[in-house]
């Protein structure tokens, strides 16, 4: 067979897909849009998934008053943040409030500040809040206490690579390590 030939035959042949990369959280196949959302930022902008294309979004529900899991998920990003060095700079965390009530621009902003002061975090209307939860499938609910009240809300991170798409959700519990090992797979894809 001639070399153009050969080539042609080469050129005819369907091209293998490209693998996922192996990520530790919970992949989502395919990978989705993320839902838009437009929100309060704690840094005085708007805060929208739009403003941060071109870098990977961890994005994260919570609230101030949260007595572990999310100071503990907060304290793991940031070290994982720091782990990651220059490529952090391509990394964004987005703090979003499941409770309006109490937590309002300033009070988000010292308290990611004690974390990462790069984190930030956003709040809107109620209503505005829960339609953005709905969309990502977030749950949150008061519970009453003596005195006071808490939140039982999810508590997994959302990755969100560089062009916007949903790409996996990392359960509560994984340590830095898994988030960087994460992190470095999204960072490879062009």
């Amino acid at each position: 067979m001639n070399m153009n030939r050969r080539l042609l035959l080469l050129a005819s042949l369907p091209l293998p897909a490209v693998a996922a990369p192996a990520l530790k959280a919970g992949v989502f196949d395919p990978a989705r849009p993320a839902p838009e959302f437009a929100l309060k930022g704690s840094d005085g902008a708007p805060l929208t998934l739009a403003r941060f294309k071109g870098r990977l979004v961890l994005l994260v529900f919570g609230f101030t008053n949260c007595p572990e899991v999310c100071p503990t998920t907060l304290a793991t990003l940031a070290q994982a943040r720091k782990q990651l060095g220059s490529d952090a700079a391509a990394v964004q965390v987005v703090y979003v409030t499941v409770d309006p009530e109490r937590d309002d621009l300033a009070r988000i902003r010292q308290y990611l500040a004690a974390f990462d002061p790069g984190f930030i975090g956003g709040t809107a209307a109620p209503d505005t809040l829960a339609a953005m939860r709905k969309r990502y499938g977030v749950v949150a609910e008061k519970i009453a206490q003596a005195n006071a009240y808490g939140m039982n809300h999810s508590t997994s991170v959302y990755l969100i690579d560089r062009a916007g798409l949903l790409r996996a959700l990392m359960p509560y519990g994984h340590g830095a390590a898994d988030f960087v090992h994460d992190l470095r797979q999204l960072l490879a894809i062009r």
